[in-house]
């Protein structure tokens, strides 16, 4: 009895498994077409040396001419403060200041920076002292579970630099491209907004 029922449900998960693949026009993976672990090494001529000053050293790493800005941060240079959340510059988790202009960096390509400065969260503390909206963040309690918390303050950074804290509702809207599944806006309005005032 057991094990009809079994063969029975085998058979009808088999059957919704090929439906949904073919209604969503993706082809079925058997077991000669899986995805291997490893990825082919990426030819000669797609590869780019990029030379950076991140966080006001000198790098550089040889990389895929399709590789982002944020993998090559995370990925080849072991930096990985700079969040991965959407990939798809929705979040605003991955923003980094380069040459003083914030930026999604899962939106723009590494080799697109060619000697450009770059500023990501491990360098915006000066050794044990920290920036000064970092201070603010903790004051206010500006995070919560912390994965959004990067890209919140170097868009908040950029957003003082750019000189748009005239008013809560104006910060509001120039962090509006960096969302927080935790509901800590309140508090990262202020942090920002204390900061700007002791600029």
């Amino acid at each position: 009895m057991s094990e009809t029922f079994d063969e029975a449900t085998t058979l009808k998960r088999r059957t919704f498994v090929a439906a949904s693949t073919a209604v969503a026009g993706l082809p079925l993976l058997t077991s000669d077409r899986l995805p291997t672990a490893t990825a082919a090494p990426a030819p000669a001529d797609r590869l780019s040396t990029v030379r950076l000053t991140v966080n006001g050293e000198q790098r550089t790493a040889q990389v895929d001419n399709r590789t982002s800005l944020l993998d090559l941060l995370r990925e080849h240079l072991d930096l990985p403060g700079t969040k991965k959340g959407c990939d798809q510059g929705a979040c605003g988790a991955c923003t980094v200041l380069v040459d003083d202009r914030r930026v999604n960096a899962c939106l723009t390509l590494a080799v697109m920076h060619q000697g450009a400065r770059v500023t990501t969260i491990e360098g915006l503390a000066r050794g044990e002292q920290l920036h000064p909206l970092q201070q603010a963040f903790i004051d206010h309690d500006g995070l919560q579970c912390g994965y959004c918390t990067p890209g919140q303050l170097m868009s908040g950074v950029a957003c003082i630099a750019e000189g748009h804290t005239g008013s809560r509702a104006e910060i509001r809207e120039w962090m509006s491209g960096n969302l927080c599944r935790c509901g800590a806006y309140t508090n990262i309005v202020s942090a920002i907004e204390q900061t700007a005032k002791e600029a």
